[in-house]
């Protein structure tokens, strides 16, 4: 089987396309590669740098299975500029999804977001409330999930609503909550929590590259699904981060409204099951730290490297 990851260079792509060449399909790794490219040579690999937005330039040929991940990641980097937000996580993803109905690629994965509900009260947040998306980034993804469930007549459709990616990847983000708060231990000796009473839901990096494995090994897991196993305050994960770091936390007021518990439910009824924890995530942070291959560095922040790159050219 030929799988197409686009953002096959971002932070899940490159901890998804080993576990893919692995399970011996042949991938094809689609990405701007804006901030990099660390796959290790495979003779099932090829690594295509390319822009989602330039159609013509994706490769479909033979493709049997397509893993959308491509978008502009998180809130702050969808607002900095909204025009290059929608064409890139929106109308990009409406003629993907319209180009491979027309070759007949019959398997579509989609990465939506958990943000998508925007800032519930209910207890917990099931696939079933309404979206409310509050940031550009959110709105093009409640969008590109509408234009993709069109196409469930033509094609297996598997939309997945991820909670926070937390953990280790070559292609590291240092700018969730898990990965941030860790990492201000390690190399500033303190923790800064704004607010710190928000709920958040949280996954694993290995668990939601293990969930894509799994949708492509059961396709009859059509639809919408929530992915998101640890619901815990911010305040929650710097205290399991000073369980191994003994730093001082500092609460500071927060303007971030968002607070919700995912429900992932309706997911573990398909049999899929995590197995790894934030407690995990850090814990890996800080060994790979200790060793000295991971450093505190700009191109590990989304925002404040697209500012410095992306945007500046």
């Amino acid at each position: 089987m030929k799988i197409l990851v686009t953002g096959g260079c971002g932070y899940k792509g490159h901890v998804l396309v080993p576990k893919l060449l692995n399970k011996g399909y042949e991938v094809i790794a689609f990405d701007t590669q804006w901030f990099g490219n660390y796959h290790e040579p495979h003779e099932n690999l090829q690594v295509v740098k390319g822009d989602v937005r330039n159609i013509e330039s994706i490769p479909l040929a033979g493709v049997d299975c397509i893993i959308h991940l491509s978008s502009i990641a998180n809130d702050p980097c969808g607002d900095l500029n909204p025009q290059l937000t929608w064409e890139v996580s929106a109308l990009a993803t409406m003629q993907l999804a319209d180009k491979a109905k027309r070759l007949g690629i019959k398997h579509f994965i989609f990465a939506s977001s958990g943000s998508v509900y925007g800032v519930k009260d209910e207890p917990q947040v099931t696939e079933e409330l309404e979206l409310k998306p509050i940031s550009e980034y959110n709105k093009t993804k409640m969008v590109s999930e509408r234009v993709l469930l069109s196409y469930g007549d033509d094609m297996t459709v598997q939309i997945v609503r991820p909670a926070t990616v937390c953990g280790l990847s070559p292609r590291m983000r240092l700018d969730v909550s898990v990965n941030m708060l860790t990492m201000q231990a390690l190399s500033k000796g303190r923790i800064t929590v704004f607010g710190g009473a928000q709920t958040r839901p949280n996954i694993h990096i290995d668990d939601i590259t293990d969930l894509y494995l799994f949708l492509i090994e059961h396709p009859q897991v059509t639809g919408i699904y929530n992915a998101g196993f640890e619901n815990i305050s911010i305040l929650d994960i710097a205290n399991i981060v000073t369980r191994y770091i003994p730093v001082d936390v500092i609460v500071t007021e927060s303007n971030d409204p968002r607070s919700y518990r995912v429900n992932s439910d309706k997911l573990l009824a398909t049999g899929f099951r995590p197995k790894k924890s934030v407690d995990d995530a850090v814990r890996e942070i800080i060994e790979r730290f200790r060793t000295g291959s991971l450093k505190d560095e700009d191109r590990f922040y989304n925002l404040k490297w697209m500012q410095q790159t992306v945007l500046a050219a």
